[in-house]
């Protein structure tokens, strides 16, 4: 299967915006770690698309009966795995565990990771949060602020 080019987002003064697809259709994108020969299909990550600068977001998808080939871990952020799609299982150090649509896993920078996929038929679909470990101490939504003004949606600029 030929790689898809990333795709490019749309931009505003406060916003950037992209479509990725269909989960089912994330198998169009390869990333290949440019420090080694690895090649990930299925596999993309937002930072330079979305210009994120507090977190790595990636979209990921397993066919079925895959795993990732290895294991990793990090030096200083933490991972937040969200599963939207199929089943499989998660390895972390020597504890496995079902995953499946619903599925929230936080893992440690240290904790040893790999995922597999345990359907015969159907893709295993996950986003990934990267953040970097104890960055965030607020509560959920201390950092929000209301704006005294009324919702409206006419006489908007569509993009």
């Amino acid at each position: 299967m030929m790689a898809q080019v990333a795709p490019t987002a749309r931009t505003g003064q406060n916003f950037a915006v992209t479509d990725l697809g269909l989960f089912s259709q994330l198998r169009q994108f390869m990333f290949e770690a440019p420090e080694s020969h690895l090649k990930a299909e299925g596999k993309i990550f937002l930072k330079q698309i979305l210009d994120l600068s507090s977190a790595e977001i990636s979209f990921n998808n397993l066919s079925p009966k895959k795993s990732v080939p290895f294991y990793h871990k990090h030096r200083l952020n933490e991972e937040i795995y969200i599963f939207v799609k199929g089943k499989g299982e998660f390895q972390v150090d020597d504890c496995v565990f079902s995953v499946g649509e619903g599925t929230v896993v936080r893992v440690d920078p240290e904790g040893e990771r790999c995922i597999r996929n345990t359907s015969d038929i159907e893709d295993l679909c996950w986003i990934v949060i990267q953040s970097r470990v104890g960055s965030y101490p607020d509560h959920t939504i201390e950092d929000g602020l209301g704006v005294q003004k009324r919702v409206s949606w006419v006489g908007k600029q569509k993009i």
